[in-house]
């Protein structure tokens, strides 16, 4: 199972390095100077867009829900008769943990149409302005420290107790349980999912830089204070931004 979960993610990373199928279009601004430029937006390119979300998903998110899944593994060999399921049951486990990220993809896309036909984002697929910028930066922040978010963080780094309680037997049990252990995980980081815009879906290091941040909550020992922190340097950075700006003089 941890192969398979390995591979996964390894194929996740591979394709978003190779831009996830997405060709930047060149035009010519004169001077030998050249600019990227994306495609207009169509069906085609959003279902595009939406492939690439979901691998984005993928590749960030199942890291951290890895443990868990590992666990689902231990848990079903315990409680189902025949050990050649076992691996089939974490996987619906997974599949229905990747079905709400699915459903998260599917809203961001729409959310990324509506925000590029308002002109509000670069080429890059960055808001491209200071002030939206410190607006979703002062909103991750502020998140970081809710109680919303603490629940659903304790929930993800401590699944255990969950699982056994509120385990379900049967292939559409497993992928139930795995969508409700999924909208924990939304609510821990959706926000987190946001600042995608700020530095740019098309930039690999801040996407990595951004899974590393999921992970590290999830797994190390004071991931669960380290929200605080974290919130901080967001709310920190967004005032920074609206300095840019000209908000705060």
């Amino acid at each position: 199972m941890s192969g398979a979960l390995a591979a996964a993610i390894a194929v996740s990373w591979a394709y978003l390095w190779l831009s996830g199928g997405i060709k930047m279009e060149m035009m010519d601004m004169g001077g030998g100077q050249m600019m990227a430029m994306t495609p207009e937006w169509s069906v085609p390119y959003a279902a595009l867009m939406f492939v690439m979300w979901v691998v984005m998903m993928v590749a960030m998110m199942l890291p951290g829900a890895a443990p868990t899944v590992l666990l689902v593994t231990t848990l079903a060999s315990d409680r189902i008769p025949n050990s050649k399921l076992v691996p089939a049951t974490a996987m619906l486990f997974a599949s229905g943990y990747l079905l709400v990220w699915c459903g998260f993809s599917f809203a961001v896309t729409l959310l990324q149409w509506g925000l590029n036909e308002a002109g509000l984002l670069s080429e890059t697929m960055a808001l491209g302005n200071w002030t939206s910028v410190g607006a979703v930066f002062v909103a991750a922040g502020l998140y970081e420290w809710t109680s919303l978010k603490d629940a659903c963080l304790r929930h993800c780094r401590s699944p255990a107790e969950y699982l056994v309680r509120h385990w379900r037997q049967g292939a559409l049990g497993a992928v139930l349980t795995g969508m409700r252990h999924g909208i924990f995980c939304l609510g821990c980081c959706w926000l987190l999912m946001a600042l995608l815009f700020v530095g740019g879906l098309m930039n690999l290091a801040w996407l990595a830089a951004t899974a590393l941040l999921v992970l590290l909550q999830k797994t190390i020992p004071w991931g669960g204070e380290m929200r605080l922190l974290t919130g901080a340097l967001f709310i920190y950075w967004g005032i920074l931004s609206f300095v840019s700006a000209g908000f705060i003089a």
